[in-house]
């Protein structure tokens, strides 16, 4: 990856003097810093990256300069998940796409040729001239999934998970409640919204049904494995 660096340092040279950008050197600093991780970062871990290289700029420039980046090509910006912003490096000539897990937020990024050929496979069918796509992919990584408990209350489930209901919990009168709506143990339910507060929504066989916290940590279910 370091020629493509060097030769992305020298481009950076180039259209910025030719552009008479000011402050070209303390920019041409960040562009650096930027570009030796190969983390997707926000605006403050880059200048937490920029103080541990002994460079100290203020928040405003930072930012101003790494939309200077984006402008230019080198940098991309992200919003997975609608969390925070987050940049990347943007090398021409090179895509790739995400898988982001949803309990600790690592971004993973990864090509597949097939996959790529097969999009441009399903545009021509439909008579559509793709300019450009992105693919993300939300989920549970290996390391997240090897510390889960596979028995768990319903209200700990991701959004967009399936799971199978394995018992109820809470005394006769939440068990009856469940049953009167129409959830029971074996039922194969997806996790429609999940949100940190509020209903559950779930849906089983096409059917939704909004849950309270309180009733849905009454519901132990279990990751069904694809």
């Amino acid at each position: 990856m370091k020629p493509i660096h060097d030769l992305e340092k020298q481009q950076f040279k180039k259209l910025y003097k030719q552009e008479d950008i000011d402050n070209f050197e303390d920019r041409f600093k960040i562009l650096g810093v930027f570009l030796q991780t190969e983390h997707h970062v926000t605006v403050g871990e880059l200048i937490q990256l920029l103080d541990e290289n002994g460079y100290q700029y203020e928040p405003g420039f930072v930012r101003d300069t790494i939309k200077l980046m984006c402008r230019f090509g080198f940098a991309r910006k992200n919003r997975f998940d609608n969390g925070d912003v987050r940049y990347e490096h943007r090398h021409l000539g090179q895509h790739h796409d995400h898988m982001i897990c949803t309990k600790c937020k690592n971004i993973l990024e990864f090509d597949d040729e097939q996959l790529e050929n097969l999009q441009v496979q399903i545009a021509a069918a439909y008579n559509f001239h793709m300019l450009q796509h992105k693919m993300e992919i939300y989920g549970i990584c290996s390391a997240c999934l090897k510390e889960r408990i596979q028995l768990m209350p319903l209200v700990s489930a991701k959004q967009g998970e399936r799971l199978e209901i394995k018992d109820f919990t809470g005394g006769a009168k939440a068990r009856m409640r469940l049953s009167t709506m129409g959830l029971r143990v074996g039922d194969k339910i997806d996790v429609v919204t999940n949100l940190s507060k509020g209903q559950l929504v779930v849906a089983v066989d096409y059917k939704r049904y909004v849950l309270g916290r309180g009733l849905a940590r009454k519901i132990l279910v279990e990751p069904i494995k694809s």
